[in-house]
């Protein structure tokens, strides 16, 4: 399959032609970032975990773990429970978004969970059902899902 630049199949999509990923790492072997596409028509079950940019024009179910940026394409649908550093959404997701940097909800993109980041972007026509936190506090664990170094774990009542 080969691999267009990002937002140039062709065809005008407007939501994700404003926004590219950050530039991969020095010592990546991908350039422009993007390490993974799972492309339309595409079906997954289980825990992806990745540390660079990964794209999603297909179906996900599971859990989702990143140390970089996850782009969730318009034909892309998730139900799943996301932690990365930033999050980009023109498709659905269902499911807990937690994004330690940013989470960007493009005009045809439609999250149905919480969101805890600490910077939203919501563009016209964008849609989200549920809770947001936001902040610098609004990130109170590691990707990963461990606690922030000095930060104490809540502890459960008995």
């Amino acid at each position: 399959m080969a691999r267009t630049p990002f937002g140039s199949k062709g065809r005008d999509e407007g939501s994700d032609s404003n926004w590219s990923p950050p530039s991969a790492p020095s010592g990546s072997s991908s350039p422009g970032g993007l390490t993974a596409f799972i492309d339309q028509g595409s079906e997954f079950e289980g825990k992806l975990s990745f540390k660079d940019t990964v794209r999603i024009d297909g179906r996900f179910r599971g859990e989702i773990s990143s140390e970089n940026t996850l782009i969730v394409g318009e034909s892309g649908e998730i139900e799943a429970t996301i932690r990365s550093k930033t999050v980009a959404v023109s498709g659905s997701v269902v499911g807990d978004v937690h994004a330690m940097e940013k989470v960007v909800v493009h005009k045809t993109g439609r999250i149905e969970g919480n969101i805890e980041t600490k910077v939203l972007v919501v563009e016209e026509g964008a849609v989200i059902e549920g809770n947001v936190k936001m902040g610098k506090s609004a990130s109170l664990k590691s990707i990963d899902g461990g606690a922030k170094p000095g930060v104490p774990e809540p502890q459960n009542k008995q």
